[in-house]
Parts: C-alpha cells; structure tokens; sequence
C-alpha cells in the first residue's frame, strides 16, 4: 500500500485512538466539549475529539468506512488535479470537513457541561458525501445490508435516517454532526467542481 495523505490520516487516527483507549487522562482532555470550548477557550478540542474512539468497534467503521471510499476519492482526486493537488483537496475536505461538522453540536451545546463527543464520524461523513456527488452511480455496500445500492439513493436514504435518528435523539451519537459533514462533503466538490453537481443532476434526473 503506497503512502498517501488517507493512509497517514489512518496511522495517525488508529495510533492516537488506541492510545487514549488505555489513557482516560488523555481522552478527556481531547473530548469534543462545546461548553469547554467556549467558557475556556479550549478550542484545540475541536480537532483532538476526531483522532480518538470509544472503542474498537467505533474505531474500525470509522476507518473501513473512510479507506473504502475515501481511497476512490483520493484516486479521482489525483487523476483530475494531481498527485500533489489531488492530496491537498482530500486533506482540506476532511479537516474542514471535521471543523464544520462540530458547528450544529456547538450551537446547541456550548452552555452545555455534559455534553461531550469523539470520534472522525464527521470528517467521514464529509469524505463519503463528496465522493457520492462525485460519482453518484457507484454502489455502495454497508456490513448489515447484503447487497450494494447507488449512491444517489444510499446518500439521501443515509440523511433521512440521520434527520430521523437526531430529532428522536436517543442514540447517543452526535448524527448532527454527521449531518454538517455530509453538507460540508457537497458543498466542497461544488467549490472546486461544479461540473460534478451538474452531472449528479444529469445522472439523477436527466
């Protein structure tokens, strides 16, 4: 496998994260907690919380999901931009696409002292939605589903659940925090190609 920015984005996240698992000292203080961030200004939290994992379950869907898709991306981004472009855009989409997935939480937890999350299921989020918009007719397959779907029917499918699973907000999982990912995901291949929203557009309704 070459050494590439997703591989070492892998390395360093499994690395850290097995860290922290036997390290509570060092995983409560790279905990994505809003209330912290703004009564502290702790904002390092904002990025810490996406190398870290509850646990090794947590862990593998996160990387599995990521190196899946976000290999064909990497790829399709190499081929139109470049080696070194193509690297750049991926590690720009998935660190700002982290950024912009904590947004929503910290809106709606920042005066709140409970409240904590970890974990790259965000910037994940943003890497899986760009590479939908990017090639809507791939098919997508998911561990508890036997057989692969389009990815332009897995995306929306995927978001009515998140917006389902959110309001119901039992879960214990940030899906708002999935949902910023997924937009910031889109939004970004719009910004640096917009020939990708026509052709979804074309593909899905054409």
């Amino acid at each position: 496998m070459a050494l590439n920015v997703l591989v070492i984005i892998i390395i360093v996240t499994v690395g850290v994260s097995l860290m922290a698992f036997n390290n509570r000292i060092m995983m409560d203080k790279m905990l994505y907690i809003p209330y912290d961030c703004k009564q502290n200004n702790n904002y390092s939290r904002i990025f810490s919380h996406i190398l870290i994992h509850a646990d090794w379950g947590h862990l593998l869907f996160n990387m599995l999901s990521l190196f899946f898709l976000g290999d064909f991306l990497l790829y399709s981004f190499i081929v139109e931009y470049g080696a070194t472009m193509g690297q750049f855009h991926f590690l720009v989409l998935y660190v700002l696409g982290a950024l912009f997935a904590t947004l929503i939480p910290y809106v709606r937890n920042q005066d709140n002292p409970h409240y904590r999350s970890l974990g790259a299921s965000g910037a994940v989020s943003s890497v899986i939605f760009a590479a939908i918009l990017w090639n809507p007719t791939m098919e997508i397959g998911l561990l508890f589903i036997p057989f692969a779907i389009p990815a332009y029917i897995f995306g929306p499918l995927y978001l009515l659940y998140e917006f389902y699973a959110d309001k119901k907000g039992t879960t214990g999982i940030a899906h708002d925090a999935h949902i910023g990912g997924a937009i910031f995901g889109v939004g970004y291949i719009l910004i640096i190609n917009l020939d990708k929203g026509k052709e979804f557009i074309a593909t899905i309704f054409g």
